[in-house]
């Protein structure tokens, strides 16, 4: 089972962020990174500092191995 750490995560999210900032009023993220918010966040309230790579919904797991691939 291939797990993600929460540090990827977070540099995942600040990538995608740079690559494409937040925009108007309300500052939304971009998909790539709004789709690695969640899973980020919810590693946080439990605790974890990994999470399984199959439990990541399909644009997370895009974004993850996206931004893996290019920073590797």
């Amino acid at each position: 089972m291939v797990f993600v750490s929460i540090q990827d995560l977070e540099a995942a999210i600040n990538y995608w962020r740079g690559q494409s900032p937040a925009v108007g009023e309300e500052l939304h993220l971009c998909p790539e990174a709004a789709a690695l918010a969640k899973p980020y966040a919810l590693m946080i309230v439990q605790g974890a500092q990994r999470v399984p790579m199959d439990v990541l919904d399909e644009a997370a797991k895009l974004a993850i191995q996206g931004y893996l691939k290019i920073s590797k």
